[in-house]
This record gives C-alpha cells, sequence and structure tokens, in this order.
C-alpha cells in the first residue's frame, strides 16, 4: 500500500489531539534498497550445448516461459526402406535400450534379400572367375530359372562374394546362378549361391531420446531425420525437452549459461528473483536499535519518482542479530564533519510493490509511532466519509 505524505500529516494531527504528549514518539529515519527475499535458482534437467540463452538479466518471466534451448543430438537414417521397429521412448536412454532389444528402432532397407555366392561354380574362363565390387549382375534360381533378378556385389574375400538383390522376387534358402551383365548367358555365369533373407539395418546412438520424428512402419530416405537425443539421462526417465523453463514466476537476476557452451546435468543456468518476493534491506546504527522492534509499522519513501512525493506502507519483519562494521563518514543522522567507523546492523522491512517498483531501487525508511498508523487510518475512513457526504 502507498500512501501521500499529506495524509500522514493529517494522520500525526489527529494522533496529536487523541493522544497525550507522553505517547508520541520520535522518528527514526535511515536507508536501504528494494532488494529480493529470495532467490530460486534454475537447474539444467540433463547436459548438452547451449543452443541459445532467451532472457536476460533484468527481464521478467513467467514460470513456463524458456531460458535456455539446448542442442540436441540428431540421427539420421543412412539407408532408404521402412522403420520396422521402435523400441524406445522419448525419455529412455537409448544405450539402456540398445543393449536389451539390439538397436532403438530398425530399418529394413529396400532391399531384403542378399546371395552369399563363390566363383567356384563360374563358367571356366579367366574373365568369370574374377569379380569386382560394384559390378551389376543378373540371377537366376538354379532349379528352374523361374525366379529370376538383379543384384550389385557388395563385398569380396577370396572366391566369396556377397550380392545385393536389388529386385526380383526369391524364395528364401533357393541357390541362385549369378551372372555377368543383364542376361542370364551361360558363358557369363560368375558364380552361384544361397539366397538369405537381410537384417534389417540396426539403428542406435548415445544419450537420452528426446523426440522420434518418425513412427512405425514410415518410409524413410536416406538422410531423413530419426530422433533427437541429449547427453546424460533424465531424471525418472522422464523427458523435460531440450527447453529449460523458469519454473516460478519473477525476475531474471542473473544468466549463468553462454550460447555455445557445454552444461551438465544438475548445473546452474540461472537464477531468478520470485514474484512477490521484494522487501527493503536497510542498516541502521547501533545507537538506534533500542528506537525500533520486529513489527513497527514504518513509512517507505523509494525514490523512483521526485516530482510527487509518494510513500508506502511497510513493516519491520527481521532485524539483524549480527552486526555489519562498515568504515562510513556519518548518515543523516550523523555530522557531516565528524567521521568514525560506525557499526550498523541489518533491518528487513516488508511492503507491497507496485508496477513501479524495481530491484535496487533507493529507500527512506521512516519509522511510526503504533499510536500513528492507527490514527492514520482513522483519518483515512474520515476522508472517505467527508466525500461520501459531499456527495
Amino acid at each position: 500500500m502507498k500512501f501521500h505524505s499529506k495524509r500522514i500529516l493529517t494522520a500525526l494531527t489527529a494522533a496529536a489531539v487523541l493522544l497525550s504528549p507522553c505517547a508520541l514518539a520520535d522518528t527514526i529515519t535511515f536507508n536501504g534498497t528494494v532488494a529480493a527475499g529470495e532467490t530460486c535458482e534454475v537447474y539444467a534437467p540433463i547436459g548438452g550445448t547451449v543452443a541459445r540463452v532467451n532472457v536476460e538479466a533484468g527481464q521478467k518471466v513467467g514460470a513456463d516461459d524458456v531460458i535456455v534451448s539446448l542442442s540436441t543430438a540428431k540421427v539420421y537414417a543412412e539407408e532408404s526402406g521402412v522403420v520396422t521397429g521402435i523400441f524406445g521412448q522419448p525419455g529412455d536412454n537409448a544405450e539402456t535400450v540398445a543393449n536389451k532389444y539390439g538397436a532403438v528402432m530398425y530399418i529394413e532397407g529396400e532391399s531384403v534379400y542378399s546371395i552369399a555366392a563363390s566363383t567356384d561354380n563360374a563358367y571356366n574362363s579367366t574373365a568369370t572367375k574374377f569379380v569386382h565390387v560394384g559390378e551389376d549382375v543378373c540371377l537366376s534360381c538354379y532349379s528352374d530359372g523361374k525366379h529370376t533378378g538383379t543384384g550389385v556385389i557388395t563385398a569380396i574375400e577370396g572366391t566369396d562374394y556377397t550380392v545385393r538383390v536389388t529386385s526380383g522376387e526369391f524364395l528364401v534358402g533357393e541357390t541362385v546362378n549369378v551372372y555377368r551383365g543383364e542376361k542370364a548367358i551361360s558363358t557369363k555365369r560368375i558364380g552361384r549361391g544361397k539366397l538369405s533373407r537381410t537384417n534389417p539395418t540396426a539403428v542406435t546412438s548415445t544419450g537420452s531420446i528426446v523426440a522420434f520424428a518418425v513412427a512405425e512402419g514410415d518410409s524413410v530416405q536416406r538422410g531423413d531425420l530419426l530422433f533427437e537425443t541429449l547427453d546424460g539421462s533424465f531424471n525418472g526417465l522422464y523427458m523435460s525437452g531440450s527447453d529449460i523453463t523458469a519454473g516460478v514466476e519473477g525476475t531474471i537476476s542473473r544468466i549463468d549459461a553462454q550460447q555455445g557452451s557445454a552444461i551438465q546435468k544438475d548445473s546452474v543456468v540461472a537464477a531468478l528473483y520470485p514474484e512477490g518476493s521484494m522487501r527493503i534491506e536497510a542498516q541502521i546504527e547501533e545507537a538506534n536499535l533500542a528506537s525500533i522492534a520486529v513489527g513497527d509499522p514504518v513509512s517507505i519513501e523509494l525514490l523512483w519518482n521526485q516530482d510527487e512525493d509518494v510513500t508506502y506502507e511497510g513493516t519491520i519483519t527481521m532485524i539483524s542479530a549480527i552486526a555489519d562494521s562498515n568504515e562510513s563518514s556519518g548518515d543523516a543522522m550523523s555530522s557531516e564533519t565528524e567521521a568514525s567507523d560506525t557499526v550498523t546492523y541489518t533491518v528487513y522491512v516488508d511492503f507491497t510493490p507496485d508496477e513501479n517498483t524495481r530491484y535496487g531501487m533507493s529507500a527512506v525508511i521512516t519509522t511510526l509511532d503504533a499510536a500513528y498508523a492507527e490514527a492514520d487510518q482513522d483519518a483515512e475512513g474520515g476522508e472517505e466519509v467527508s466525500e461520501d457526504a459531499q456527495d
């Protein structure tokens, strides 16, 4: 609550009429600063690299406002195909999932068959006994030649080699002749082998899963994004995302994270003053301690407006039991010409701030006798009654 000095004067006048002179007490004036009653720190729920800092010190934020965004590690498809199994979910540790299921997900490639072939059954010539990686081949089943297709040689070891089937329908386990070129010509037969099912490609990663970009059964192309991760593990496997939010409404007091820097899980990324935590911290000289007590009402003048003498009501809520020794040339209550070592104590004053109040503002606090405060309330009520009567 705030009020004008004229109203204080009215209250004091009313109190002077109602009270005897012995009930009046001298007022004490001392200086202070608007400070925070508490500070909340914002912790990183998981490690990562800071992609961007979204706020600045001194900025007011809501509980859901993003303080820092982390850069995720992205996992891409290494081949085209169909996603045939997803065993993890957001919040899971990717390595734990892979240890249990062999991978976070699998991709069934466009080629589902392969042939383990050998040149031992090739046509008897020097050319057909020598094959090359990357060579396109024609395929035909050994039994009746009804199943045909094409392939490419992907690996060679001595006389053995592997063919990835790129087209055609075959039966798993059947024997297939391999020919050089586009047609099944016996003089170009470069070997024979057994056809088998190609294993789906296992996709793994490290860290914890933040989000999936695909679902089971989706067709993907080589280079498509599959999922994203962050370093470490989420608490309780609860995925809190790559954005770190304020958690409470308030004012940012400092930022501890920088764009591009690495942060660890549970490290402090920022600190803020919660909404409603403003109070006055002031110093009072030892000689004046006997004149104040916890619970005393005070008048507070904030120096944000020099054109209008606006004051706020406050209450002393705590007086520090530990002295704070400062070398001073004296305050407003001391002689300007007499310098001394002054012992002071910190006094905490609660009050109700408004939209004009800012942290760090200078304040002048004046003690009020309890009778003055009560008289002020009566005077306020009297003013309101008189205004109503005029209407």
